[in-house]
């Protein structure tokens, strides 16, 4: 099988996280792989340990947009079982929205040759959106199934299944496809050793836009749909109300709750 993961480098939920510049976009500067793509790059190595892994003639690329830091996230996809990285970066891409980022990858993708499948997670920490995996299987012109929790593959039909709150359905689509996973589909394995040496032996490709035959207008600000037009620091948290109880502590929190519209 040939797999496509999307891993994407995203702030650090551990800090705060703050705008920067004119065009008001995220400081990724404490940034890591995103948690929900290592959902997606666990799928994707199961289904090809089961089928015999590299010796066996399956590739999954960790696929990344952004900046130089970015590699990080390809690299960290290496160590953890990915075969091989392929790394999207032009200053041009800076403020891309949803839009232009799937424009952006489906060129990537397309500039690979035939792919099996394409898995990406249920969304990105920084954005969350959800909506590139579906505009990239758009623009593909792949079959999409999202949300999915579970995920096998039999001959040329992938099956997955998508839980809502009280019920379950199962989905399936024609290879080649395209499917997002969720944070129960799976348990993300964590680099070794072995892992870690190994993959710096692996290949990373890095493209530019030129490489892609992507004009610089078709992304970042000028290929965008939407734009951030203001931004503002979010209020500092007021101190709350604090009820004293003087055998009335009862109603005074009633009373509270009500005129907070709570009850």
């Amino acid at each position: 099988m040939n797999i496509v993961v999307l891993v994407k480098y995203v702030p650090d939920a551990q800090f705060d996280r703050h705008l920067t510049g004119d065009s008001h976009t995220i400081d990724r500067n404490e940034s890591i792989l995103s948690e929900l793509d290592e959902y997606a790059l666990e799928a994707a190595l199961a289904l090809t340990d089961a089928r015999g892994g590299a010796k066996g003639g399956n590739v999954v690329t960790a696929l990344t947009l952004g900046p130089a830091s970015a590699a990080a996230a390809v690299k960290k996809s290496l160590q953890i079982g990915a075969t091989q990285g392929l790394h999207v970066s032009d200053e041009a891409l800076a403020g891309s929205d949803a839009s232009a980022t799937s424009l952006a990858l489906a060129a990537a993708i397309n500039s690979l040759g035939p792919v099996d499948l394409v898995i990406t997670g249920m969304a990105s920490t920084d954005g969350e959106t959800s909506i590139v995996p579906a505009q990239l299987a758009a623009r593909l012109g792949l079959a999409q199934i999202t949300f999915a929790s579970a995920l096998e593959v039999d001959g040329n039909t992938v099956t997955a299944r998508r839980d809502g709150d009280d019920f379950s359905e199962e989905i399936q689509a024609t290879l080649p496809a395209l499917v997002s996973v969720t944070d129960q589909a799976n348990e993300p394995r964590y680099p070794n050793f072995k892992g870690i040496i190994a993959a710096k032996k692996k290949k990373v490709t890095t493209v530019s836009l030129a490489d892609l035959g992507l004009a610089p207008s078709a992304v970042g600000h000028a290929g965008s749909l939407t734009q951030v037009t203001a931004a503002a620091e979010r209020p500092a948290r007021t101190a709350g109300t604090i009820i004293t109880d003087s055998g009335d502590a009862g109603i005074q929190l009633v009373d509270f709750l009500a005129a907070q519209k709570l009850i």
